[in-house]
């Protein structure tokens, strides 16, 4: 099941013995396209303090009541290692909180080791210097903040920007229940094509420049004008990602 992302925005966070907060963001990691966070505000609990949900740490969601349910209790959360809310923050800091409730250090994955020669995609905040191993893998690493981690909340709005000009805005994110994986942008073009959206895979991006908040996308605005619509009260179903698939002459990723 697809679900979209920023519906989500206001959700309850609900430990194992009480409602601990309301969910205000979502912090995904750019390289991969995948949720790592679930940010909630604790409100007159925890006054003033944000708290990081992994999605490890999320059992399945009550879509009828609007919650989430974790697996973890009040009390942990309260004594969990404090983490700033806003981005970038220390991966030290990072470990710490994974630490503390046992979640797995995503940034151990062999996906994120790069060979010599290849552009960095290793560690959140790592900054590796001239010197390799032996075996061709940079070794000396000085640790700073992620620079991978994304509010989605924040990259709602960036303009889509194709071959010939910009055609629309990034309206929110479709995500795969169970998984979190992010699978289509959504884009309003209601500047040019007045009430249609449309969707595009984040592997058809070409590039994504945060300081100008815009992203570039493989395509013309022909191509996108012309793409299969977008209904947000309907669901996307096998035939719709078929059809969007074959018109843009993507191969079919899900088989």
């Amino acid at each position: 099941m697809l679900r979209a992302l920023l519906e989500m925005q206001g959700y309850r966070l609900r430990a194992i013995d009480k409602d601990c907060g309301t969910v205000v963001d979502f912090y995904f990691d750019d390289r991969l396209w995948t949720l790592r966070y679930v940010v909630a505000d604790t409100g007159n609990w925890l006054p003033g303090r944000k708290v990081l949900i992994a999605p490890e740490a999320i059992e399945h969601p009550n879509w009828e009541e609007r919650v989430f349910p974790v697996t973890l209790t009040s009390t942990a959360i309260e004594e969990s290692p404090g983490l700033e809310s806003d981005l970038p923050f220390s991966l030290q800091k990072e470990k710490e909180l994974r630490t503390f409730f046992k979640w797995r250090e995503y940034w151990n994955d062999e996906i994120f080791l790069q060979p010599l020669g290849y552009t960095l995609a290793g560690a959140p905040g790592v900054t590796f210097d001239e010197r390799h191993t032996e075996s061709g893998l940079q070794s000396s690493a000085r640790v700073t903040g992620n620079p991978h981690l994304r509010s989605a909340q924040e990259v709602k709005g960036y303009s889509i920007r194709a071959h010939d000009g910009e055609i629309g805005q990034v309206k929110d994110f479709i995500v795969v229940e169970g998984t979190w994986a992010i699978r289509y942008l959504v884009i309003d073009t209601e500047n040019w094509l007045p009430g249609k959206k449309v969707i595009i895979s984040p592997t058809w991006v070409n590039a994504i420049d945060w300081s100008h908040q815009r992203v570039d996308v493989g395509m013309t605005q022909e191509m996108i004008e012309r793409s299969p619509e977008f209904t947000p009260d309907q669901p996307i179903d096998k035939e719709y990602e078929i059809r969007l698939y074959d018109y843009y002459g993507k191969p079919h990723d899900w088989d």
